[in-house]
């Protein structure tokens, strides 16, 4: 691009030597590309880390702790929505989200990814091509809708879920996600969430909650062994989710800058915290640290710090990550059992409340100098540099999420129900869905 303007220019300098007028070829000149190579090449690899966030990883998470008879069929989930999500993204997702400056929903503009081209860029991302920024959000589209596949795991018929995906996609994920991060109300009004606090976590696992009050329990919960498979599974999903988190949280700065970086350390060391604080908990209350603790409490961590991974310091992410694991690993422990829900592989204890602590953190630790740009010198600034605002302006964020995912979701379940089944056949869940649902199972 800068060899071929660099041509245009001499050429006309010349043209005007010997008097030929150049002030048409100035007025078509094309402007100077805002695409930056190395932003471009981090997004790139940021997107590959994301996707592999679900496949494999959150398909390999999730199938460790499922009976070995649903091993496959909750893989199959996993596979099932990012290959239809990612359709659904292309075809009209993206454009409803990222598109136009509606408080509600986005426009159709991009609709069939029309208007899309090599030296497109969006007004949210200036700085790499608009495919790639369309490419980048749609896995986390896609693994918030895998998400809630958790909490149903061992029973919800593979044919509801693929309505399920459809529906909850646009009605609950575009609308919190343009809300937020597309130009909607929440945003204007000031909440922040740096990668998906609200957007991901709390809204999947707010979904997996009322998920799995609607299809009911698990067919000897309680009283029969449900325990894991092979936990070896899910310790490696878990591995592949904490390496690709750097994708998920760095990659939400957008390129590669130094804010990238501090949110990656940020994002290491809440997981670790994390991850040693539901481990000692456990030794302490239960005499011995198991692994399923270790990568929950991990897990926890990473939740948790999402939505404030770009707007607080490291040691802060250590302080955050400690409060993950003791909070998740009391909501996984004593609540779920006093409220009595099945919540199969704890979406809600993990990812809901730690989507809700870290969204409360962003508004109390926000170091402005983190956020600070040109459109906003100052950066955002939480409770503890003097700006309670933030604080108010999560809770109404945290408020408007909850209401909007538990409503809609509701809401999204019974008319499924009235398409197909929700749940298996007693005898299918017997069998188990490998069998009854793909025809297929583990040796």
């Amino acid at each position: 691009m800068t060899q071929a303007r660099s041509r245009l220019v001499a050429a006309m300098v010349a043209l005007s030597a010997i008097g030929i007028n150049t002030s048409a070829f100035a007025q078509t000149a094309a402007p100077a590309s805002t695409i930056d190579k190395a932003d471009t090449a981090w997004m790139i690899a940021a997107t590959g880390l994301v996707l592999m966030m679900t496949i494999p990883g959150l398909a390999l998470f999730y199938a460790g702790m499922v009976r070995k008879k649903n091993v496959l069929a909750t893989m199959a989930q996993s596979m099932a929505a990012t290959f239809l999500v990612s359709i659904l993204w292309a075809v009209a997702g993206y454009s409803l989200t990222f598109t136009g400056d509606g408080a509600f929903i986005g426009t159709l503009d991009r609709v069939f990814l029309n208007g899309i081209t090599l030296e497109s860029v969006s007004a949210l991302a200036r700085n790499i091509p608009e495919s790639l920024f369309m490419l980048y959000q749609m896995t986390f589209a896609v693994i918030t809708v895998a998400l809630v596949a958790g909490s149903v795991a061992d029973r919800l018929r593979f044919s509801a879920f693929l309505w399920f995906s459809v529906f909850w996609l646009f009605l609950v994920y575009v609308p919190v996600a343009h809300w937020i991060w597309g130009g909607g109300f929440l945003g204007a009004y000031g909440v922040v969430d740096f990668a998906g606090g609200l957007v991901v976590h709390l809204n999947a696992g707010v979904a997996g909650l009322v998920a799995a009050i609607v299809v009911g329990k698990r067919r000897g919960y309680g009283s029969e062994n449900l325990s894991p498979h092979d936990l070896s599974l899910a310790v490696i999903g878990t591995g592949l989710l904490w390496v690709g988190w750097m994708g998920f949280n760095g990659g939400s700065a957008l390129g590669a800058n130094s804010r990238a970086v501090m949110a990656i350390v940020a994002t290491h060391l809440a997981a670790s915290a994390g991850a040693f604080t539901w481990m000692a908990l456990e030794w302490w209350t239960r005499g011995k640290p198991s692994v399923l603790g270790i990568i929950s409490g991990a897990v926890a961590g990473l939740g948790t710090i999402t939505p404030a991974s770009g707007f607080v310091m490291p040691m802060q992410g250590v302080l955050i990550g400690v409060v993950a694991g003791g909070v998740c690993f009391w909501a996984c422990t004593w609540l779920k059992h006093k409220l009595r829900y099945d919540d199969s592989l704890d979406v809600f204890g993990v990812h809901g409340i730690g989507g809700l602590i870290g969204t409360l953190f962003a508004g109390v630790f926000a170091v402005g100098a983190l956020s600070a740009s040109p459109e906003i010198p100052g950066g955002i600034s939480g409770l503890l540099e003097g700006n309670p605002q933030q604080l108010l302006a999560q809770l109404y964020g945290i408020g408007v999420t909850l209401v909007w995912s538990a409503g809609m979701t509701f809401v999204i379940l019974k008319v499924v129900g009235l398409m197909v089944p929700l749940r298996v056949r007693h005898e299918d869940e017997i069998m188990g869905l490998d069998v009854s649902q793909h025809g297929e199972a583990l040796q």
